[in-house]
């Protein structure tokens, strides 16, 4: 008795199997570099060399000028910043520079960790922007600090949007580092920068072309074994005002031009004693009258007592005075303002 297939069975069909591709393309089946290129996705036309403009802006290697004294800026900062931080939040805090470098701005905002925080500073004796940008261990980190949080947990971060108590939380911060940054600098260039807004998409935060080149510094804040970095970036159109400053060798701890000497100049100078002369009136004499001079002789000048008369240091011309009495002394008042003098 024999069993019938089910109405959906299918009768089993023998076909034939595909040759196997061939490996490589010369005689004796050799794999040679063609068949690799082949296999790889290679073996295209070679790149083209880029020339004239092309070639610089599309260029991955950056020549900059290294600026030694940007770094002593950075390093003044972190000391003060640590103590400012600790100050602030009670909690035992690191802060260590990381880096000074140089990228193009499209460069350092592709590097930015979403989600982060990216502050807009406006520097505004330069009339420009920075940009400063914190990443979200650090902002959670600074977050559990300002409000009392728990000590040594792992933040898990979430994805969600930053609130409106955790960004002012963190502008304070911010503002703090623009505040000693600026200290750091004054000694080189006395600037004031401002906190302008935080955005949390880096295409609001465009101040820059992606081509153009800027500073970065980058800075480790370690607080009770939490934290994380945060990096401040200027383009070059905003340092250029002080370019030729930081890019000064230095010696020791001196940040720019030394302030003591000057000073100490200037009070010496202030404290020296001058001789002034008044200048009553000129007459014009031949050599013959003044060699029959004698002693007794009266010189009229025709001056009137409310004419004005010259002040004298040296030969420098200072003022011009009226002449009079106090206290029974000859006295003169100033009638114009002290002058940087003229040469007689």
């Amino acid at each position: 008795m024999t069993e019938e297939a089910p109405e959906d069975f299918e009768e089993f069909v023998e076909f034939k199997l595909p040759d196997p591709p061939v490996i490589g393309g010369a005689e004796g089946g050799t794999f040679d570099q063609a068949s690799i290129d082949a296999l790889f996705g290679g073996g295209g036309p070679a790149e083209t060399h880029r020339v004239g403009l092309r070639a610089v802006l599309e260029s991955e290697i950056i020549n900059h000028e290294r600026l030694p004294m940007l770094e002593v800026v950075c390093e003044r900062m972190v000391r003060a910043l640590s103590t400012s931080m600790r100050t602030l939040t009670s909690d035992s805090i690191d802060i260590s520079l990381d880096d000074v470098t140089t990228a193009r701005f499209s460069d350092f905002m592709d590097r930015v960790t979403l989600p982060a925080m990216i502050a807009v500073v406006r520097v505004e004796d330069w009339e420009n922007y920075g940009i400063i940008t914190v990443d979200s261990g650090l902002i959670y980190a600074i977050v559990d600090a300002l409000l009392g949080g728990k000590r040594g947990t792992q933040i898990m971060i979430d994805g969600r949007d930053f609130t409106t108590i955790e960004t002012a939380l963190v502008a304070r911060v911010l503002r703090l580092a623009i505040l000693e940054f600026s200290t750091a600098l004054a000694p080189i260039a006395p600037v004031t920068i401002k906190l302008e807004r935080i955005e949390t998409n880096p295409r609001f935060a465009a101040i820059a072309r992606p081509s153009n080149i800027g500073a970065v510094c980058t800075f480790r804040v370690d607080i009770d074994g939490r934290g994380g970095r945060f990096s401040m970036m200027f383009p070059q159109a905003t340092m250029e005002p002080v370019r030729d400053k930081l890019a000064q060798r230095f010696m020791g701890e001196t940040a720019g031009r030394e302030n003591i000497w000057p000073d100490h100049m200037r009070q010496q100078m202030l404290a020296t004693q001058v001789e002034l002369s008044v200048l009553l009136g000129e007459i014009s004499m031949t050599l013959e009258q003044v060699q029959a001079l004698e002693i007794g002789q009266n010189l009229n000048f025709h001056a009137e007592p409310s004419q004005q008369m010259g002040v004298l240091c040296g030969r420098l011309h200072l003022a011009q005075v009226r002449a009079g009495q106090r206290r029974g002394n000859l006295a003169v008042s100033l009638a114009t303002s002290i002058s940087k003098g003229k040469r007689l």
